[in-house]
């Protein structure tokens, strides 16, 4: 991504549209209580998953008429503070618990920061958003915030590199466990996405996380990501499940809602289940078709997946 193309915006592409029969098949918008059943996980949207339905509060209402228990924002940092205190109350009147928003946005266009550099200014500059981030996580009643750990500096050993973002995370860390956040490093992929970045797979992410030995520091296990860069994902998520914070889901290739790619969504609800997985899913992806349809397939591909996960 580049200039002020944001991934939330890359997400939402397309996602406004021609009419189509999403009304009839959940029961419309409904009043305060939800009209639809309950998902037994909680799968959280964002702000473009429901664009044809209005603005941010809108998308959030509509969301939890369908179901859904849960939201994420990725730009709720940036967001003034008035629309960030009316996004909680939303959340709260829906009973709607808050996913993550990123705590510190790398400037993606210029491949920073370089959080194992020689120099330590940008480090420093890392920790001061992540101690403004507190506020923003209370006024969301947010526990979770994601951080990506910087890009590789070709002109530092690697292991130089681990050391030092395992020493500023260790710090983050301190910053944040007083109040009850935790936050989650996002390994993200380089075939696709985003070449260069420091943090390419859950392992790795696991490493940095078991270095850090702090509740506060966990990963982000985006299996859009490790599918691209690792695949293998429930033996992954099962040797490192103990420093995974967060869950987010999305298919690949197209990073689109399950069922558009080769991820078999319904295996990884069902092993989320065997873990008694209680935390959101972060529906961190976008809609296979324009419009009214694409949402309509978005709730469809979740019911599924959530159906056919099963019990335990």
């Amino acid at each position: 991504m580049t200039g002020a193309v944001t991934r939330r915006t890359v997400l939402a592409t397309g996602a406004a549209g021609a009419a189509s029969s999403a009304m009839a098949m959940t029961g419309g918008r409904g009043g305060q209580g939800s009209n639809a059943a309950r998902f037994s996980l909680g799968f959280a949207p964002h702000e473009g998953s429901f664009a044809s339905r209005g603005g941010l509060i809108e998308q959030i209402a509509y969301a939890a008429d369908q179901g859904f228990t849960a939201w994420e924002d990725n730009e709720a940092r940036s967001r003034p503070i008035a629309e960030q205190e009316k996004m909680a109350r939303a959340l709260s009147r829906r009973g709607m618990k808050m996913g993550v928003f990123v705590a510190s946005m790398p400037k993606w266009a210029q491949s920073r920061p370089l959080l194992g550099a020689n120099d330590d200014a940008e480090r420093e500059a890392f920790l001061a958003d992540i101690r403004t981030s507190i506020e923003v996580a209370k006024r969301l009643d947010a526990t979770r915030m994601t951080v990506v750990t910087g890009f590789m500096d070709p002109k530092v050993p690697v292991d130089i590199q681990t050391a030092r973002v395992i020493d500023v995370m260790r710090r983050a860390g301190d910053i944040v466990v007083p109040h009850g956040i935790a936050m989650v490093m996002e390994p993200l992929n380089t075939r696709t996405n985003h070449p260069g970045v420091y943090m390419q797979t859950v392992a790795q992410g696991y490493a940095v996380a078991r270095g850090v030995n702090s509740p506060a520091v966990k990963i982000l296990a985006d299996l859009y990501h490790e599918q691209i860069q690792s695949g293998n994902l429930i033996p992954t998520l099962e040797m490192c499940w103990n420093e995974v914070g967060y869950i987010q889901f999305g298919d690949n290739p197209g990073r689109n809602e399950p069922g558009t790619g080769e991820i078999n969504y319904a295996s990884i609800v069902r092993w989320l289940r065997s873990r008694r997985y209680a935390g959101v899913i972060g529906m961190e992806h976008g809609n296979s078709l324009p419009g009214r349809a694409g949402e309509d397939r978005l709730i469809a591909a979740y019911r599924q997946i959530d159906r056919q996960g099963g019990d335990v």
